[in-house]
């Protein structure tokens, strides 16, 4: 064990979960099957996210024929294509760009065939980046109302349950405006569950949630939504395809990657490395800091051995403070505060908590790390952690150690990964 760079072994297991999730890897195989699907007519791709330019990169490199389209991805996330269009624009907060964008895909799937084929790549992120607002809703409302949401504590599926109703595209919308073409919507999927409907609010699949469970988020989180968004889930107009309708009729759907994918990956390179690994869950959720604590909490339940704890899903942050950080630092920093001065079966524990994405909340870093001595530093240093998690400000915290992960962007998005390395 002495040969061990905690530090190197966490960061090789984050690495080979990224790399197991490129569209490049996991795309391809299931482009093969559908080969035979739109012999007489076109294929248009279309989607929203940020590994769509990717997997329509992956798309361009396999499909047989003729093909085009149009994805739109994060500013910076864009790939080399030939024929389909990758537009970039505004994420977590939707903007101008990403409302224009989504119009012009409208546009593109109007007049389709029913011997057309539309390939529609879905991934993390699309809900912002498809963010032309349903009529009588202007991008400023939806704008404030994304801000209050992503600063509530909400998990990602009651977020995208209001996205869902205030949208001209997403919650099965994009569906039902290429009819009567068929679609193969191809997921790379970032949500607990690995439900359909949630991964960037399901634009091309059915929603089985209501406009009145959208207003039981709002009212349940206290947001005080704009009168236009009020309006639309009051009425009609707010309400989506659900599941059964027509809209759907042929249309197939899978998941190509995702968290379990991602970890499973992560623990075959820990064996490689001699290091035992525990998988806890792909779709851990909850409050940062609590799921931290109860992780802390459960340590000295293993055996006492070198293991490596892996975790996948989604840790969510209630913003009440001033500072930066995103969840994965917040977890971090929260576990550091949960094990500091504890005595347990384990001499030495070291932690990773990364985005799969290479975006932690909206900072420009994966993540961070902590070591044994993370919180020693940080008070010789002059910094108080509690008062840095009080106030939010993880990033602020891991930056001044120098234990910030910033990867630039992965291309891909299977959420939150998790290690915890116990010594």
């Amino acid at each position: 064990m002495s040969e061990l760079n905690p530090q190197a072994f966490l960061e090789e297991l984050f690495q080979a979960a990224v790399a197991a999730s490129q569209p490049s890897l996991c795309l391809p195989p299931h482009l093969l099957p559908h080969f035979p699907l739109a012999p007489k007519g076109d294929c248009l791709v279309i989607g929203a996210g940020k590994a769509s330019a990717a997997m329509a990169e992956a798309v361009e490199a396999h499909w047989p024929g003729p093909i085009g389209g149009l994805v739109i991805t994060q500013r910076g996330y864009g790939r080399p294509c030939r024929n389909i269009e990758i537009i970039e624009a505004g994420h977590p907060v939707p903007d101008q760009a990403g409302a224009e964008a989504a119009k012009r895909m409208l546009e593109l799937v109007g007049g389709l065939r029913p011997e057309d084929l539309v390939i529609c790549l879905m991934s993390g992120g699309g809900s912002s980046l498809l963010s032309l607002p349903l009529g009588g809703v202007s991008l400023a409302d939806k704008r404030a109302l994304t801000r209050a949401l992503l600063k509530c504590g909400a998990p990602i599926s009651e977020i995208n349950t209001v996205r869902k109703h205030i949208s001209a595209v997403k919650g099965g919308r994009l569906a039902a405006a290429c009819r009567p073409a068929r679609i193969l919507t191809l997921a790379i999927s970032d949500v607990a569950g690995n439900h359909l409907s949630v991964i960037a609010s399901g634009p091309s699949v059915p929603d089985p949630t209501t406009s009145a469970d959208a207003r039981r988020v709002i009212e349940g989180y206290g947001i005080d939504a704009p009168a236009s968004v009020q309006r639309a889930l009051d009425g009609d107009t707010g309400e989506t395809p659900k599941p059964g309708d027509a809209a759907f009729a042929g249309d197939q759907a899978v998941i190509i990657a995702d968290a379990a994918g991602a970890l499973a990956a992560a623990a075959d390179r820990a064996r490689a490395l001699g290091i035992e690994p525990v998988i806890l869950g792909a779709d851990l959720e909850g409050e940062a800091r609590q799921l931290a604590a109860k992780i802390a909490g459960n340590l000295d339940a293993h055996s006492g051995r070198p293991l490596v704890l892996l975790s996948g899903g989604e840790a969510t942050v209630t913003v009440t403070g001033s500072g930066r950080g995103g969840p994965n630092a917040e977890f971090l920093l929260a576990l550091a505060l949960a094990l500091d001065g504890r005595a347990g079966v384990y001499a030495q524990i070291h932690a990773l908590a990364c985005d799969t994405d290479g975006i932690d909340g909206s900072e420009d870093n994966a993540g961070a790390l902590i070591a044994p001595d993370s919180l020693a530093r940080a008070r010789a240093l002059g910094i108080d952690a509690e008062a840095s998690l009080a106030d939010n400000d993880a990033y602020g915290f891991f930056a001044a150690l120098g234990n910030l992960i910033i990867t630039g962007p992965t291309y891909t998005n299977v959420n939150d990964f998790r290690a915890i390395l116990l010594t």
